[in-house]
């Protein structure tokens, strides 16, 4: 669990190079931004996840289920989405993710707390606002059912099955890691499209996509990659 342990170290140094401070009095409902509620929608899914385990003295389940969502969820793409927010250029939805962020990352630190308690001590007394100890903090106690938001999950989801599908095409094709290629679509329904709209630029960036391009047909040496809602293809004949 050392790599864990320096994955959680390095999403709490991204939070402060981020100016990411905690919030007294942060409301979990309040964010507004898709990708917000996608991550709060999470958080409260793997705590209550996470305190069923405990209940049952299923202490493995426990640990197991905040490590998957630490590195699988937070981490691996919670982070990843955050980026182009942090670095953009809309005020407001900036410090929606700065809170957020930092939300999340404090209730990650208090549920890990008893089973990793001293790095988890360490990184929660680096955090600039802080009166108390996390050996003193309250356990979570807001109605995590209530903080799930079925239209951000389903969403967020579908653009991340995108982008892995993309990226297993691309990899199983040989692409360069590097190389920004088209994306060709048919058939795109109107959630489909609205996903695409209302995360285009997350997409392009993290599936290495220079455009979208609706088509009646895909053209020959076209890789098809099948979605809820529509079929995008990858046209790789002149890669």
């Amino acid at each position: 669990y050392r790599n864990f342990g320096t994955k959680l170290w390095n999403a709490a140094r991204f939070a402060e190079m981020n100016e990411c401070k905690p919030v007294a009095g942060f409301d979990p409902t309040s964010p507004i931004q898709t990708v917000n509620k996608w991550i709060v929608t999470e958080t409260a899914r793997a705590r209550l996840a996470h305190d069923e385990a405990l209940a049952g003295y299923r202490f493995n389940d426990a640990a197991g289920g905040l490590y998957q969502f630490v590195w699988g969820k937070v981490c691996d793409w919670y982070l990843e989405f955050s980026k182009p927010i942090l670095q953009g250029t809309d005020a407001v939805a900036k410090a929606e993710t700065e809170q957020t962020l930092r939300w999340v990352l404090d209730q990650c630190l208090i549920l890990l707390h008893p089973i990793i308690p001293f790095i988890t001590e360490e990184l929660w007394g680096l955090a600039d606002n802080r009166t108390n100890m996390l050996a003193h903090a309250d356990w979570p106690t807001c109605a995590a059912a209530d903080l799930i938001d079925a239209d951000a999950d389903r969403e967020m989801n579908w653009v991340i099955a995108l982008i892995e599908n993309t990226r297993s095409a691309r990899a199983q094709s040989h692409v360069p890691a590097g190389a920004k290629v088209p994306l060709l679509v048919t058939g795109l329904d109107a959630k489909g499209q609205s996903a695409w709209d209302n995360n285009h630029v997350l997409i392009q960036r993290l599936a290495r996509i220079e455009s979208l391009t609706a088509v009646d047909t895909f053209p020959k040496g076209c890789v098809t990659i099948p979605m809820e809602g529509g079929t995008f293809g990858l046209p790789l004949a002149d890669l």
